[in-house]
């Protein structure tokens, strides 16, 4: 198992966390563009390819997450 199928995995599991918990596929992306990085291998590519979905998942999900916890921060709801 080299580093393009490492970069593959983590593309995958950078997916996969970005809609469960959204900082953790962020950081999972960024180590697998960073092992993707001088790889010319298709794997690599496609790790790189799905790092950087994972990426944009987990960015549009930590500003919803956010989003949505200052709104009911702001907005408690009465008797709880």
């Amino acid at each position: 198992m080299g580093k393009e199928d490492v970069s593959y995995a983590f593309g995958i599991l950078s997916i996969i966390f970005g809609f469960i918990s959204p900082l953790a596929g962020l950081v999972i992306g960024i180590i697998g563009i960073n092992l993707s990085k001088n790889q010319k291998s298709e794997m690599a590519k496609k790790g790189k390819k799905y790092s950087k979905i994972g990426i944009v998942i987990s960015v549009i999900m930590l500003i919803i997450t956010l989003t949505m916890s200052w709104y009911v921060y702001k907005n408690p709801i009465a008797g709880i």
